[in-house]
């Protein structure tokens, strides 16, 4: 399986507000990961879901 490569990427306007829980130790890692590729949380959280939904196994 390819690897996770975060990219900037530009904004979409089709966007549904959500609440989630995730755990401190995650949410400490994708901060990191937005702040040493300056995006937002919501851009490298966005990019994570999409990676992971491309590549479920069916």
């Amino acid at each position: 399986m390819e690897k996770l490569k975060i990219e900037t990427i530009s904004k979409t306007k089709d966007t549904v507000t959500r609440t989630i829980r995730i755990n401190g130790s995650t949410f400490d890692k994708i901060a990191k990961l937005a702040e040493v590729n300056h995006l937002s949380f919501n851009s490298v959280i966005n990019q994570i879901i999409e990676y992971g939904l491309n590549n479920l196994e069916e």
